[in-house]
């Protein structure tokens, strides 16, 4: 079933004594490796080696997570370059040197189709990098590949199974295989939790970013709308879409979302942030800080519940003011004018994408509607497409139901939901599990979602960073800090500090249970 019409996937046979020679492991950070870049004792060329030799032995033979569905045939030539470029002239920027991966939704050049996990995109080939890619490349990335998806970012169908894509397959929870690693930015999570890259990059909707950050025991973020570039990146719903990092530390997810943000003008909702991301990497940042526990998006899972508490004693610890029960009112109500707007914008914005690609590719979501019905046994062998059809019957962006499910949505989780709680209380800053721990894979009922924090802070737009608090048995599970508009520097202090007073990240162990 898996085939990869002409995707090049290398293969890499390094030898046992260039590997030994390679000091690098989980824990080392972006600052690590830059730190043996110049003290001489690793090369990026080493470095993107080692990785491509462990998503060869860990991805695609012996544990099979599929999670990276791509690769970047020039990666090596690109390493050798920017290490020459070393010697001469010092680090190009702060990614210098450094493989990132990206989901496959996002628009990238190095001969990687942008294919939404879609055979419909299978040759889909841009003619450019997203812009945020281009900023990437700027502070010196390598773009290592691409990962899987769930497909079409989980609107598709409300049946379909997390990680799961028509072209690449199903990507596996590297904490036991059995389990879902959440989605859409199912392989992103993987990966980084697998140290298959140093850093990832996915996209969020609402919990596409955070949730398979939870699950897979690592950091992401979600900034606020517009900060990052949506250019170049198969959408779903502009009002909510954005692009994030996924990193094994808190620091290297500041650092990676340091090098995405950029006003880029042809994005009409872009915002300008003059934030200095770095600078909130405080490991007292907790001290002080207003905290509010919203327990309305708690109570769906005991044991998640007492790993929260554990959480809070934490905070407390650290001297955090934690102010309780600081509910949201009308939760019950976003979620009907949210799924409006994301059918309309849907429809909308992926006939927009779709008009920009090559000739003999699908132009509008009727014809990739018409090319799943044609080709049923490769993309709906699981689930339909009952929310692709639901978007397609909808109208301009123009019609009074839109307009008004977009006004609502928005005012029901900004100044009647963030903002009246961060007011009310004077907090700096919410709190609440991210989601709970990862359930079995299930290609016949689809995911088995218990409660989750998300929805807020994306149908908002305001930012969210989860951080590993712990494990449910032998399962990952996170906390969410969620704050208003452009305020990621006190969510990163209270996230960084967290992480660095708790250290609950382990390392995955790829077993069956």
């Amino acid at each position: 079933m898996h085939k990869f019409f002409g995707l090049i996937f290398l293969s890499l046979f390094v030898s046992n004594l260039c590997l030994a020679q390679v000091n690098i492991n989980e824990k080392h950070t972006i600052n690590d490796l830059h730190q043996q870049m110049k003290a001489g004792t690793l090369t990026s060329e080493a470095l993107v080696q080692f990785y491509l030799a462990r998503i060869d032995n860990i991805d695609k033979n012996n544990t099979k997570l599929n999670a990276v569905s791509q690769l970047n045939q020039h990666a090596l030539a690109q390493a050798k370059s920017l290490d020459e470029s070393f010697k001469k002239n010092g680090f190009v920027g702060p990614l210098h040197g450094i493989p990132v991966l990206l989901k496959d939704n996002i628009d990238t050049l190095d001969g990687m189709a942008n294919t939404a996990g879609s055979y419909a995109l299978a040759n889909n080939y841009p003619k450019n990098n997203a812009f945020f890619v281009e900023q990437l490349k700027k502070a010196g990335a390598i773009i290592l590949g691409k990962t899987n998806l769930s497909e079409w970012a989980n609107f598709r169908s409300t049946s379909s199974s997390s990680g799961w894509s028509g072209i690449h397959g199903q990507t596996l929870n590297p904490y036991d295989l059995t389990t879902s690693p959440c989605g859409s930015s199912s392989g992103s999570g993987v990966a980084i939790a697998a140290n298959l890259a140093t850093v990832a990059v996915g996209t969020e909707t609402d919990g596409s970013v955070t949730c398979p950050s939870a699950i897979n025991g690592i950091v992401g973020i979600k900034p606020t709308l517009g900060t990052v570039s949506r250019s170049g990146i198969i959408p779903i719903a502009h009002s909510q879409d954005t692009a994030g990092p996924m990193a094994r530390t808190v620091t290297d997810a500041v650092i990676l979302l340091s090098a995405m943000v950029a006003e880029d003008k042809q994005d009409s909702d872009a915002i300008t942030s003059t934030i200095d991301y770095l600078s909130h990497l405080k490991s007292d940042g907790l001290a002080g800080k207003r905290i509010g526990v919203v327990r309305n998006l708690t109570g769906y899972h005991k044991k998640l519940d007492a790993k929260f508490e554990q959480a809070i004693a934490t905070m407390k610890a650290q001297g955090a003011i934690i102010i309780d029960k600081t509910n949201f009112e009308d939760m019950d109500k976003w979620g009907e004018a949210e799924f409006t707007v994301l059918l309309y914008e849907f429809k909308n914005d992926l006939n927009k994408y779709l008009a920009t690609t090559a000739k003999g590719l699908p132009k509008s979501l009727a014809d990739i509607i018409e090319f799943n019905q044609q080709n049923k046994s490769d993309e709906m062998p699981f689930f339909d497409q009952e929310i692709m059809i639901m978007a397609n019957e909808k109208g301009p962006l123009a019609d009074k139901d839109y307009q008004q499910a977009l006004s609502s949505a928005k005012a029901m989780t900004q100044a009647q939901g963030i903002d009246s709680l961060i007011k009310q209380h004077n907090l700096d800053l919410l709190i609440a599990p991210t989601t709970g721990p990862a359930w079995k894979i299930d290609h016949i009922n689809g995911d088995h979602y218990l409660g989750a924090a998300s929805s807020a802070a994306a149908i908002s737009g305001y930012p969210h960073i989860t951080v590993p608090m712990g494990f449910v048995h032998h399962l990952p599970v996170g906390i969410s800090f969620i704050g208003g508009k452009l305020q990621e520097g006190k969510l990163i202090e209270a996230a960084f500090s967290y992480e660095q007073a708790t250290q609950h990240r382990k390392p995955p162990s790829f077993i069956h249970e």
